[in-house]
């Protein structure tokens, strides 16, 4: 990309983990005139709004928050009323990338994404010739130690979702685990009712749309004890903090979520 500095845009984007805000706060000091961006589906865990109120305190700039065009019932109803999946990932494509694209319309940018030096995926790329990425922490060689190491000592954290959850992202997103469907009915039992009024049945045909494969989430809760006696025995016998077991989660998926909106 070869723009002129004064006029090239340095932008990056938060999603309410803790890999895109550790690189937020890496990359504070090192762009001075970064722009910060958070796209709201509407749909966000309690926690990621606050743990954004956080991070914008520390970074001593606001984060834009961009909106879709529609929220997500809008954007259920023009695609006939078909759930998410992770086949068809629509939600990804209207309410995160879009968004990202219209404000960044036809300026020439850099964009910082947060994948580690650990990770072996790529991460957004956008198909626009005028966005250009960047990936400071494989550049910098920083892996997951690393990401901890610069969230604990800027006194950011974690955000407080990560005890019972593995990513951000809406809370009735697909990529959930079955165990942390448990936790989104036991922390946010009003969120979990109304992931359960978008799950169907149609009569005609008999083919269910539920946000947990092969069952609902009534039939998911009615489990609850059985999933997570099973979780606990397939854990080490050693007691492991929960930043240990969110690592192992990680390591077994982070090749499944939408990366844009996950990290």
């Amino acid at each position: 990309m070869n723009v002129k500095a004064e006029t090239l845009r340095h932008v990056l984007g938060v999603s309410g983990g803790k890999d895109s805000a550790a690189l937020a706060i890496y990359m504070r000091d090192k762009v001075p005139d970064m722009e910060y961006f958070f796209t709201d589906t509407g749909a966000e865990l309690p926690e990621v709004y606050d743990f954004l109120d956080k991070l914008e305190a520390y970074l001593g700039k606001p984060i834009k928050r961009l909106m879709p065009n529609g929220d997500f019932d809008h954007q259920l109803k023009m695609h006939n009323g078909f759930l998410p999946s992770p086949n068809t990932r629509w939600c990804t494509r209207e309410m995160k990338i879009r968004p990202f694209e219209e404000w960044v319309g036809e300026d020439h940018v850099v964009t910082y994404v947060a994948i580690r030096a650990d990770e072996d995926r790529e991460g957004y790329r956008s198909t626009k010739d005028n966005i250009q990425p960047r990936f400071p922490f494989k550049e910098d060689g920083l892996n997951r130690a690393d990401i901890e190491r610069i969230l604990y000592n800027s006194g950011v954290g974690y955000p407080k979702y990560y005890e019972w959850r593995s990513r951000s992202g809406c809370y009735f997103c697909f990529f959930q685990r079955k165990s942390e469907w448990i936790g989104l009915a036991k922390h946010h039992p009003d969120l979990f009712e109304e992931a359960k009024k978008y799950e169907k049945l149609e009569t005609t045909s008999g083919d269910r749309y539920t946000w947990s494969q092969g069952e609902s989430l009534d039939e998911l809760i009615l489990r609850a004890s059985k999933i997570l006696e099973s979780n606990s025995n397939s854990q080490n016998k050693k007691i492991e903090t929960w930043q240990e077991q969110l690592a192992k989660i990680e390591d077994e998926s982070e090749d499944e979520s939408c990366l844009i909106c996950s990290l």
